[in-house]
């Protein structure tokens, strides 16, 4: 399981089954999964199934959180490091989602700060690196508040819904890291 992250606003914390109203709440929205790999849910069960294959690739040491604001104690979004996590080399890639209510906050810079430092400090990475659709600026954004430098855009890297898209691909090595 991902041990529980806080920072000033929010709480990382490992995914259950019982977040499966929270996460069809954003991940129902076309809005959000218009930058994302992964098609809309159209039905709680599309959440249900997804927080099984969360439950389950935590016994196999995957890393995905629900970003949950603190106050509110609200969980409205996802973040954390994928299937790319290359031991070998130590570098891993992080992704993240949240729901449009908190679009614009800096909620996921901040999110995205701290799964960086836990990278560095706890995996062990030298390289943490994360990629968004090229035009989704907001995500961009993230990536350059986070402090995380452009290296490129990986020219239709990707056929998603049903086209090629462009990644713009962010990284930071862990030298480039304040602690």
């Amino acid at each position: 399981m991902p041990p529980l992250l806080e920072t000033e606003r929010l709480i990382l914390r490992p995914m259950t089954l019982e977040d499966a109203r929270d996460v069809f709440l954003y991940a129902s929205d076309p809005e959000v999964t218009r930058h994302v790999m992964w098609e809309t849910h159209r039905s709680p069960e599309d959440s249900r199934r997804f927080l099984q294959q969360v439950v389950e690739g935590y016994t196999r040491g995957e890393l995905l959180w629900g970003v949950v604001l603190r106050e509110e104690r609200r969980l409205v979004g996802s973040c954390g490091y994928g299937g790319s996590w290359v031991r070998e080399h130590r570098r891993a890639e992080i992704g993240y989602v949240l729901s449009r209510d908190c679009w614009g906050k800096g909620y996921m810079t901040e999110a995205v700060l701290e799964m960086i430092r836990y990278g560095f400090e706890h995996m062990g990475l030298n390289r943490v690196i994360a990629r968004c659709f090229a035009e989704n600026r907001a995500s961009e954004r993230v990536m350059q508040k986070a402090g995380m430098t452009f290296e490129g855009t990986q020219r239709e890297h990707v056929f998603v819904k049903g086209a090629y898209r462009d990644l713009k691909l962010y990284s930071m090595l862990r030298g480039e890291f304040s602690f």
